[in-house]
């Protein structure tokens, strides 16, 4: 079974939160919603989980099983059953996909009219350079003269060029290749993503969005009575994908076992930033850890998308830039020749 969308899941999710809220089990919420479906590998999948729901698999388990879910569904479904905050779970991630689905959205119209204008102005350039320049230089050898300074820098790069012209076509094939696999391919692009984790998951806005991912398990935790030390061990579970991190919830959970303060390890296996490991004990000492842990989760939540949402923002005026360096390049490429066949001829 192929992966849902960021859209399907984001939808299920909504549609099983409101029916659990009706006081609707999860087996017949399964089934209701597969009856309004046309006959589909969807369709399929809804009727298989309710299934294993009505046979006594936990949610949770049944995602799991069918491989249609990331791991952060079934990680977040299942802090959600042993919390008993099951709806609460579905809709967080009903939020959650949704954002991502917007996201996404946002990321391919800032990156495909960009890139196309640089493929289309790299092929400009090599075609003026390796195939234009070379007809002005022999227009400067009919003169008895030939080009020189930028205009004869710019004539041997495009010669360089038209000589790497094979590896140049193969190396923008390759990226043209990989940008499609990586847009349409789910399962490629989870696995790159996925690399990308386990190396620079802690770090940058990955790491603010893998931190905002521990937050919310702990403002779960913390609200349905769980003891933290659970709440981390189930949020190391849930970030598998980033040892790091997994490792820093890991070694919090046991220092706390032994006894050590809360905020003081949150602060220093940097689970939380300083900032909100203050407003977390703050709000422990006045009886309302659990009130400052969800606010503290939404503000890292928001903060982790502002950053995701500035990164995508900045790659548009960079491509560009680089655009507008491109078309200089082709100007000065063209007309520096002009000028000096003109200077030679007057």
């Amino acid at each position: 079974m192929k992966r849902l969308s960021y859209e399907e899941i984001s939808n299920l999710c909504l549609s099983l939160s409101t029916l659990i809220h009706a006081g609707i089990g999860a087996g017949d919420g399964l089934s209701l919603l597969a009856e309004d479906e046309e006959p589909s590998e969807y369709k399929e999948l809804l009727l298989q989980l309710a299934d294993k729901a009505d046979c006594g698999f936990s949610l949770s388990a049944a995602f799991r099983e069918s491989g249609a879910f990331p791991g952060y569904v079934c990680g977040l479904l299942e802090t959600g059953e042993r919390s008993g905050e099951v709806e609460e779970s579905l809709s967080s991630l009903a939020k959650y996909y949704e954002e991502r689905m917007h996201m996404e959205r946002q990321i391919k119209s800032a990156l495909l009219y960009p890139a196309v204008l640089l493929f289309i102005m790299l092929a400009v350039i090599v075609v003026l350079l390796s195939k234009v320049l070379p007809v002005f230089d022999s227009v400067y050898a009919q003169l008895g003269s030939q080009l020189t300074g930028i205009a004869g820098g710019l004539l041997v790069f495009g010669q360089l060029l038209d000589r790497m012209m094979p590896v140049l076509c193969g190396l923008l094939a390759a990226a043209v290749i990989f940008l499609v696999f990586f847009s349409g391919v789910s399962s490629f692009r989870e696995k790159i993503l996925g690399s990308w984790n386990r190396k620079r998951g802690h770090k940058g806005v990955s790491g603010k969005l893998n931190h905002a991912r521990v937050a919310q398990v702990l403002a779960m935790g913390m609200r349905s009575g769980l003891p933290v030390e659970e709440a981390l061990e189930l949020a190391a579970e849930l970030v598998t994908d980033v040892p790091v991190i997994r490792d820093h919830c890991m070694k919090c959970a046991s220092q706390l076992a032994e006894g050590h303060a809360l905020t003081q390890t949150l602060r220093e296996h940097e689970i939380l930033p300083q900032k909100e490991c203050r407003l977390l004990e703050a709000g422990m000492k006045g009886g309302a850890g659990d009130t400052a842990m969800g606010e503290i989760s939404r503000r890292m939540q928001e903060d982790s998308e502002d950053a995701l949402h500035r990164a995508v923002s900045q790659v548009e005026p960079a491509l560009v830039l680089v655009t507008s360096v491109l078309i200089g390049l082709i100007l000065l490429s063209v007309m520096l020749p002009l000028v000096d066949i003109m200077s030679a001829i007057g």
